[in-house]
């Protein structure tokens, strides 16, 4: 096994990535993992587990009203990683060029996920992370180690990794204690 993707230091990130980053402290420690990547390679069936059983009309419900229903939580999930991961590869690949942020209330409403099924949804975020993990497995030491700007910010591929973990972290987090809870 590669050597492990540390902890990234508060100097690679801006301080909004610190929850994402806590939350993969937790989350690796809760699972006795040593590295992000093998929490990377767990969350997928993670999800997949905790949903066995919700219905479709479920996963088309939010927990409260004004927030995502379940599958455009999972998408978003998907949609973020996508543009981390790109993030990720760019910083990585030494890219000095500034890149902008995204705004994820705009892509929700666009990706139409409820209109898709619940196995779709899922599926599409095994495959995302699949191509995450064959990025983050493809990057050696100094690629970990290489900072770009984000949004206006230092950030480091090594922080991305991290943050990419995190966020999945926070909304499995949320479909455990909210979106699954609402459901009884």
């Amino acid at each position: 096994m590669k050597a492990p993707i540390n902890r990234p230091d508060p100097s690679e990130h801006p301080p909004f990535a610190i929850t994402y980053i806590n939350a993969t402290d937790a989350a690796l420690s809760e699972a006795k993992l040593s590295d992000v990547r093998e929490l990377l390679a767990k969350q997928c069936d993670q999800l997949d587990s905790m949903l066995k059983g919700v219905t479709e009309d479920q996963a088309n419900r939010a927990y409260a009203e004004g927030k995502w229903t379940l599958k455009e939580s999972i998408v978003h999930i998907s949609d973020a990683e996508r543009v981390f991961s790109y993030r990720c590869m760019r910083v990585a690949r030494a890219d000095k060029t500034s890149l902008p942020g995204f705004d994820q209330d705009a892509f929700v409403p666009e990706s139409r996920s409820n209109m898709r099924t619940l196995a779709d949804v899922l599926a599409e975020f095994r495959a995302i992370r699949g191509a995450t993990l064959a990025l983050v497995n493809s990057l050696d030491a100094a690629a970990i180690a290489q900072v770009g700007v984000s949004s206006g910010n230092p950030f480091s591929a090594r922080a991305f990794c991290w943050v990419i973990a995190g966020h999945a972290v926070h909304h499995i987090n949320l479909t455990r204690d909210r979106y699954l809870a609402a459901l009884k």
